[in-house]
């Protein structure tokens, strides 16, 4: 740490959206370019703790204070090497995680948190752009073969990790392009796709083969799989469903109907499966989360007349309250990129049921007010009203992977809450058969996918060299593992 007062002589500064009128013109990420003297001035305000808790924050475990003082000094290819060497991906978790990271920042107990993940970016883009992002290849090869089925955050992760020991690896997308949710599911106003593209090119060049199109179990039988470990890595996509009066009307989808077929016409496919036109119309979006605020940034960029999201819970405070201390991640009030260009959010509410026209299609959505009592919603009393609903998206969450061929014919163990039942070493019900990422742990955070996938990869190598050099970042007593 150069100067040991940089934290007092510098406040936080984050890169500067775009103006609203402007952005919801186009699809291209919303915040300008940030100078690299303010981000060296940012990773000044890093104190390299004694105790870095930030650490703890980051299920990866980042040797973030590292990382901080290379990007301060300006020493590019030492910081990515320490970036890497704990995350595969720093580009995805850079634009994607909530950073859980800041919420355990030292600094963060009296001031505003160091821009951890502003500084994770800006390290992995400005590689990107010096050419510091190279394949990896392995020293030699094991002769075995590894199956992963999906291709989101922590399949590719575990790809990665097991190509570099050696295997050979296969990943399997049922999709027509790689990157499973973070292809399809986030918006380009969040995530460029061409940062997808280019990390793929470098696993590709390190011997990564990837299959599109292929639903393992459906149009792969299981049986044809050659391979001597498969990894399960399909993710948590059932969505929860609201079954209020009504559902059954035309116009009320879950948010994956939407965001998909959306996001493929952003990126140039003419005539999407299923593409939702919301121009015009009164949209109203059930869930408070972030893939709530995909939906509304996506409908802004389509037109809406209107677009009204709703939550249950009531409206967080906009400080850390006593019953989230330091350093655990607050629930707070948050203006995304998405809230800022518009639209009404109301909280403590809950649908009573959908109202339809005489054509079968949904117009209007009654709501009541709520208030938590024994740990119960329950309605208040004369605040039932009507609001205008042409077009109705269900953004309340996921509830387990997708039942079906590929589960049954590989003999895994589904438990209660639709998670793929699965051992402290990764390992399911089935013999060589192992499950990372959220089709294990359940609907997760984009970090703890990446964290799980290299974690998995350190076990199947395990496996089948009988040891492993690869890294595993998380211990048993922190992972949330279903039981068999």
């Amino acid at each position: 740490m150069a100067d040991p007062q940089g934290f007092l002589k510098n406040g936080r500064e984050l890169p500067v959206r775009r103006p609203v009128d402007i952005r919801i013109q186009d699809w291209r990420e919303v915040y300008e370019e940030f100078p690299e003297k303010n981000l060296r001035t940012q990773a000044s305000r890093c104190m390299d703790c004694g105790i870095p808790f930030c650490h703890n924050g980051c299920p990866l475990g980042n040797l973030i204070p590292e990382w901080n003082d290379l990007a301060r000094t300006g020493q590019w290819s030492l910081a990515i090497d320490r970036l890497h060497a704990t995350n595969n991906f720093p580009e995805f978790t850079g634009k994607l995680c909530p950073a859980p990271c800041e919420a355990a920042c030292v600094l963060g107990i009296a001031d505003d948190p160091v821009t951890i993940k502003q500084i994770e970016v800006e390290t992995i883009l400005k590689a990107f752009d010096e050419g510091l992002v190279v394949p990896q290849l392995p020293e030699k090869l094991s002769g075995k073969k590894v199956a992963v089925i999906g291709s989101g955050p922590a399949g590719l992760a575990a790809a990665q990790q097991l190509t570099r020991a050696g295997h050979e690896v296969t990943v399997y997308e049922r999709a027509d392009k790689i990157g499973g949710l973070l292809r399809y599911g986030i918006p380009e106003f969040k995530m460029e796709k061409s940062n997808i593209d280019r990390r793929l090119a470098q696993m590709e060049a390190e011997g990564t083969k990837f299959v599109t199109g292929v639903a393992v179990g459906t149009d792969l039988p299981v049986s044809e799989l050659d391979a001597d470990a498969i990894v399960i890595a399909t993710g948590s996509t059932v969505p929860r469903n609201l079954p209020a009066p009504g559902r059954e009307l035309n116009g009320i989808y879950a948010a994956m109907e939407y965001l998909v077929p959306a996001n493929k016409a952003a990126l140039g496919d003419p005539n999407p499966d299923g593409h939702i036109d919301v121009r015009g119309k009164h949209v109203v979006i059930i869930g408070g989360g972030d893939t709530g605020a995909d939906c509304l940034g996506t409908a802004h960029r389509q037109g809406a007349k209107s677009v009204t999201q709703l939550e249950i819970m009531p409206q967080p405070p906009a400080v850390r309250a006593g019953h989230m201390p330091w350093p655990t991640y607050p629930m707070l009030y948050r203006v995304t990129s998405a809230h800022e260009e518009g639209g009404e959010r109301v909280y403590a509410v809950n649908t009573e049921k959908f109202v339809g026209d005489e054509d079968g299609n949904v117009k209007a959505l009654v709501l009541h007010e709520v208030v938590s009592e024994g740990g119960r919603f329950v309605p208040v009393e004369g605040s039932s009203r009507e609001i205008p609903a042409e077009a109705i998206f269900l953004a309340m969450g996921f509830v387990g992977v997708e039942k079906g061929a590929l589960y049954d014919d590989l003999g895994v163990e589904i438990d209660e809450r639709g998670r793929v039942v699965r051992d402290q070493n990764w390992k399911t019900t089935a013999d060589n058969v192992f499950v990372t990422g959220d089709a294990g742990r359940g609907q997760s955070l984009i970090v703890w996918a990446i964290a799980e996938g290299r974690a998995t990869a350190a076990a199947v190598d395990k496996h089948l060299a009988g040891s492993t050099f690869l890294p595993s970042p998380i211990l048993p007593t922190t992972m949330a593992l279903t039981a068999r």
